[in-house]
């Protein structure tokens, strides 16, 4: 007479203990043993380990070194000391801009007043120096253009936090805002020139390194460090994974929310100057086009536009791509306008990837406030 499984003992053929008797499947016709449980498959465990690597922002190096090979192939100039510096150059602006979108998109947002506020404070900082009486001294003229940008974010904060409106929607009226004020400004004609002190601030370099190289790092390591190092960057995680839980748990969601919208709009602020500084002049229709760059950036990067996933060195990967996207183009004489609907089509497969591998069904910013 056969005996009643003890359900304190593990299934020799499973190897998990039998909680409930009642519960356990009926013994099949082959034998009485219960079915083994699927394991992963090679295959799908090796995309959940390419996945953790773009989730950390590792995953988009091959694909830079890729790229980079490529280019070293395709042209003799790609290598040249002139283009790697103007490569650096150009890669400092974007990525310090992704680097503060990437704070906006952890939350479950997105901010394309970005590119917008790069020309704009551009312009502010360009003419403060410029047309003033005897002109700004220019550390006070950086910091009012800074102050622009930070109170056109914390605007896009404080109507995204306190009157809940969709990120998207707000930063859109953003853009054309800053923008407007831009061309309002300068009635649409380039300030120039601008004083050499002002210029030095991208010219120079430091042990054969140029100023903007040094100030993207800095900014990198710092947003890096905030995010994983401060509870300020454990609420911002937070907030992006489920805003009302998050609230619930105490995290003060609309500060956490201010102050991200806030730092976007800082960082945007200094990559314009810094562009300014570089062209030489305060451009109005500077920075255009640049948010999608740095979305696409944070995305390669490994960020997740459903927010609470991506880093400040995913974000700096990014940028690196999408500079030699478009440093590859120039010099392979690739029309712009096709880099574009790369880029675009980028952001495309990214956001595809993320749902396959399971990302959230909602839309950016939609979470609960």
């Amino acid at each position: 007479m056969s005996r009643e499984p003890d359900p304190t003992v593990p299934d020799e053929n499973t190897g998990d203990a039998m909680t409930d008797v009642a519960s356990a499947p009926a013994p099949s016709a082959a034998g009485g043993k219960r079915k083994r449980r699927p394991r992963p498959r090679p295959a799908d465990s090796e995309v959940l380990r390419l996945s953790h690597l773009f989730d950390r922002g590792f995953g988009g190096i091959p694909v830079l070194l890729a790229i980079a090979f490529a280019l070293s192939l395709a042209t003799d100039s790609f290598l040249t000391g002139t283009n790697l510096d103007n490569l650096g150059r150009q890669v400092s602006i974007y990525a310090i801009i992704a680097v503060g979108q990437l704070l906006v998109i952890l939350t479950a947002g997105i901010d394309l007043s970005v590119g917008s506020v790069v020309g704009l404070a551009g312009v502010v900082a360009a003419t403060a120096v410029f047309e003033t009486a005897g002109g700004l001294p220019v550390a006070l003229a950086v910091v009012l253009a800074l102050v622009v940008g930070a109170a056109a974010g914390l605007i896009n904060g404080v109507l995204v936090a306190v009157l809940r409106m969709p990120p998207f929607i707000v930063t859109l009226g953003m853009m054309g805002i800053a923008r407007g004020a831009t061309l309002l400004l300068t009635d649409g004609r380039t300030v120039q020139p601008l004083p050499a002190e002002f210029t030095a601030i991208a010219g120079g370099s430091v042990f054969g390194v140029s100023n903007l190289t040094w100030l993207m790092l800095l900014v990198t390591v710092l947003m890096a460090w905030l995010l994983r190092r401060t509870v300020w960057g454990q609420y911002v995680y937070a907030v992006g994974s489920n805003a009302e839980s998050a609230r619930l748990t105490g995290v003060p969601v609309r500060p956490v929310l201010l102050s991200a919208y806030a730092l976007s709009g800082l960082l945007a602020a200094f990559a314009g100057v810094l562009l300014a500084s570089r062209l030489g002049n305060g451009v109005p229709t500077s920075g255009t086009g640049y948010e999608l760059q740095a979305i696409a950036a944070c995305v390669i990067g490994g960020a997740s536009l459903f927010g609470a996933k991506g880093t400040a060195l995913g974000a700096l990967v990014g940028a690196l791509v999408v500079g030699l996207l478009n440093n590859g183009g120039t010099l392979l004489g690739v029309d712009p306008f096709w880099l574009q609907i790369a880029i675009g089509v980028l952001i495309l497969i990214a956001v595809g990837a993320e749902n396959l591998r399971g990302g959230k069904s909602r839309l950016p910013g939609m979470a609960a406030r």
